[in-house]
């Protein structure tokens, strides 16, 4: 008999959950739009229905424990979220307790940047290596850290936060409170709205014509077909994210930076921008680090947190050692 863990994504925008075996290969997924604003009672039972859902094709499958990759700020080493901007609801809640009152299989909770950055370093783009940065755009900016071969977790578990470092004095209001932050200018909710507001202000575009939504999809689109304002957006977003790339580099001198999330759908017509951003602006012994396309797509959060449970069951002979504190 197999053994296998569940993974459970949970984002603002969707919960995902996945079976993962010892190889980090996904056998099987599921998913949902997040009801973010219904309150925890209501998302904790979307994770329970996918999960349920899962074990019941299991078959004759062993399930080791179930991993659960959330936003922060969480902290990690007492369970509970102290505050998610993206629920609702989710202040001072015991996270890991409620879970697992729900399953009958040992939970496993992580920072969902830390539980990609993990995915990634266990079995995609950071195979092999000691220091990386995992950088998550989409609905938020996040991340997480690999630091001398070991998770960086920091305290109580909160390391990572990358979107929360600020790249403009009083600029624009993060959905954290804070202004100027890295989210607030880069991230892909960010992105959506600068394109709106660009595309209702400019008559000549593709953007937004005859009533179309402008989102990151249509925008990318657009830039396919010659529209000035669209590759402007993208060239500017680009810029952006060099330039809190450019910032990590100097904090975490990683062998390498991965980024992950919505955004990198469109890897190939932002990754120039990008690298060419810090080829200009980082200290020389910088410039040469690249800036890769996290190679379990959309999984990595999920295979992080599969890893995490194989971890906690004391089954990881295919993995790196990972410190759970």
């Amino acid at each position: 008999m197999h053994e296998i863990a569940i993974g459970i994504d949970l984002g603002g925008t969707q919960v995902r959950a996945a079976l993962v075996n010892e190889r980090g290969e996904v056998l099987a997924r599921a998913e949902e739009r997040t009801d973010a604003m219904a309150g925890p009672e209501r998302v904790l039972a979307q994770i329970k229905m996918l999960a349920d859902g899962l074990i019941a094709a299991a078959g004759q499958a062993s399930v080791v424990g179930i991993g659960v990759s959330t936003p922060g700020p969480i902290d990690t080493f007492s369970g509970i979220a102290r505050d998610i901007p993206t629920l609702a609801g989710f202040v001072d809640f015991p996270l890991k307790k409620e879970l697992q009152k729900r399953f009958a299989y040992p939970v496993s909770l992580e920072n969902d940047g830390i539980a990609a950055a993990i995915g990634e370093w266990q079995f995609g783009a950071g195979q092999g290596l000691e220091n990386l940065v995992y950088a998550t755009v989409s609905t938020g900016l996040g991340g997480g850290v690999i630091a001398d071969g070991r998770v960086l977790r920091g305290r109580k578990g909160m390391a990572g936060h990358i979107g929360h470092m600020s790249v403009m004095p009083d600029g624009a209001l993060c959905p954290c409170g804070n202004r100027g932050c890295f989210e607030a200018y880069a991230s892909g909710t960010a992105f959506t709205q600068r394109a709106r507001e660009r595309a209702f202000a400019c008559t000549e575009t593709l953007l937004g014509a005859e009533g179309a939504p402008v989102d990151s999809r249509s925008v990318f689109s657009a830039a396919r077909r010659g529209d000035i304002l669209a590759n402007r957006l993208i060239d500017e977003e680009a810029e952006l994210l060099g330039r809190g790339f450019t910032s990590l580099l100097h904090i975490f001198s990683p062998q390498v930076i991965v980024m992950g999330g919505g955004l990198s759908h469109e890897f190939e017509r932002l990754h120039p921008g990008i690298q060419g951003y810090i080829a200009r602006w980082a200290m020389p012994a910088f410039k040469d680090v690249p800036v890769v396309h996290a190679a379990l797509g959309q999984n990595s959060g999920l295979i992080g947190a599969a890893a995490l449970a194989f971890l906690a069951a004391g089954t990881q002979d295919h993995m790196q050692p990972i410190s759970i504190t």
